[in-house]
């Protein structure tokens, strides 16, 4: 890691423990009551949140994505990370002309008639958004990566996968089941697009293709790209968080609702590439217009498998069936070997009813899946990383679609789509490629059974034969306090390693 950023971080991560050290000290000895439990939570939790937000557009991430798992930190940090945004100071645009003039040359100002450099349309951690008009008259908008950001990235990934291998080591049951190392790597690899505009304009050409099949939305049409700036049509109308929903009819609301939705349910199901954050700023409508989604540097992917198994998951969720949830959810994952599966079946028997059905107004369908992951984190059942990035997704989605459409029911719409999703998959299914695949896979499993056979038989003659079974391993009450000491010894896991970053930092530079 760079010096000048190894500095920062370790800064920012002593300033953190000094506020830990100085509450428990604050306390001293003395029995504390609840309410100064709950105070000294509350101040533990803001402490965290603006370290993340100090550290910068990486660790802000991080922490959103946290925010949506109840299985790894606490209620009341959940409800201080959903706060969580960029600390941002809007740069001259004079910092911005030596990336213009490396990307597209000397002459860059012959690309536009105008550019509004007084006030840009956005301002973030990664890049600068401005309005012009493009010599030809056009009017469009200007996306410039912050000089020298791409290498404060890159160090932060490399210190982030450090700190995941010695939470391995240090953890091995809690990251048993969360899997650390993979977590991240899934968050890297979906930002790898805002390090590389070329990355999020083919991102954007795709999705725009994607969205021909629907009414109500469309992305931005991308004008030119290099991997550091990016011109692309102007979204118009206004952030959805901050329209008048009276401006728009109810017909008009309802199909832009849905149509948002539906469109999610295809980028995932079908496509298997979703826009990972599709917060209410990245969303802009305005009456008699299709809803625009813009900023795609952050897209998330998942397998064929991983797909179709949260289809089930979320038709087992519309159909009220906790039973086929939790099969599908487990199926998703790997049972560790205390694994309480009996257990996590009960609880998503209880769970499921409560959500089935219910309109954005009386259920947060991503605080949902974000409680089922808490249920089968409780558990010991090891769910895919990629969840984490898609309970983002959908949490953010759902929040915003909620500013336009709340009596909406997100199992409803998935019903409606449900249709369209299967003939899309049964066409894959049926394709040439996909024929020859399990053509393939059949021929290798009946070469192999005569040996597997065999083997079999000799195991059970020689007395070697072992059945492992991981379905209950104890009580499920044995189980919860397994899971509260794992998490109780998480937190402590990361004080640790954040006062090992500090030290180590600090012998390297006195080396």
């Amino acid at each position: 890691m760079g010096s000048g950023r190894g500095r920062v971080v370790a800064k920012v991560l002593a300033s953190l423990l000094a506020g830990e050290a100085g509450r428990s000290v604050g306390f001293g000895r003395k029995k504390r009551s609840d309410s100064d439990n709950t105070a000294v939570e509350r101040q533990r939790a803001r402490a965290v949140r603006r370290a993340l937000e100090d550290l910068g557009p990486f660790y802000v991430k991080i922490g959103q994505m946290l925010s949506t798992r109840p299985d790894i930190v606490p209620e009341i940090m959940i409800d201080e990370f959903k706060n969580l945004h960029e600390q941002v100071k809007v740069a001259p645009f004079a910092d911005f002309e030596p990336v213009l003039a490396a990307e597209l040359g000397s002459n860059w100002q012959s690309y536009f008639k105008e550019i509004e450099v007084e006030k840009p349309l956005g301002a973030a951690s990664l890049a600068q958004v401005y309005r012009v008009r493009l010599a030809n008259g056009r009017p469009a908008v200007v996306k410039i990566q912050r000089p020298g950001v791409r290498p404060v990235m890159l160090d932060d990934m490399a210190l982030l996968r450090k700190m995941s291998k010695q939470v391995a080591k240090r953890a091995p049951d809690f990251n048993a089941v969360i899997d650390v190392e993979s977590m991240l790597g899934v968050l890297f690899d979906a930002m790898e697009p805002e390090l590389d505009f070329t990355l999020e304009a083919e991102n954007m050409r795709n999705a725009l293709d994607q969205a021909d099949n629907h009414e109500f939305i469309t992305v931005p049409e991308v004008i030119f790209d290099t991997p550091r700036v990016m011109v692309q049509e102007m979204a118009p109308g206004k952030s959805i968080r901050h329209v008048n929903r009276d401006d728009f009819t109810a017909e008009e609301r309802e199909n832009i609702g849905k149509d948002l939705l539906a469109y999610m349910f295809q980028a995932f199901f079908v496509e298997r590439a979703f826009h990972a954050d599709p917060h209410p700023g990245n969303i802009f409508v305005a009456p008699g217009q299709p809803a625009y989604i813009i900023d795609w540097g952050m897209v998330g992917r998942a397998d064929r498998r991983m797909s179709m198994t949260m289809l089930l998951i979320i038709m087992a969720l519309a159909q009220n069936d906790g039973t086929a949830l939790a099969k599908a959810w487990i199926e998703l994952g790997r049972p560790t070997p205390w694994a309480n599966i009996p257990g996590f079946v009960s609880d998503m028997q209880q769970f499921v009813p409560k959500v089935a059905g219910a309109s954005m107004e009386q259920l947060d369908f991503g605080v949902a899946l974000s409680s089922v992951l808490k249920y089968s984190t409780r558990r010991g059942i090891q769910t895919g990383p990629v969840m984490s990035l898609l309970g983002k997704s959908f949490a953010n989605l759902e929040g915003s679609v909620r500013y336009l459409a709340p009596e909406l029911a997100i199992t409803d719409t998935l019903e409606d789509e449900l249709k369209t999703i299967m003939m899309e998959l049964a066409r894959e299914t049926l394709s040439q490629e996909s024929a020859a695949k399990l053509a393939v896979e059949a021929m290798l499993t009946t070469a192999a059974a005569p040996e597997q056979m065999r083997a079999f038989m000799r195991d059970l003659s020689n007395r070697e034969f072992t059945f492992q079974n991981n379905t209950v391993q104890g009580p499920a009450a044995r189980n919860e306090d397994r899971a509260d000491r794992r998490a109780a010894a998480m937190r402590r896991t990361m004080l640790a390693i954040a006062g090992a970053a500090v030290y180590l930092d600090h012998r390297r530079r006195k080396s």
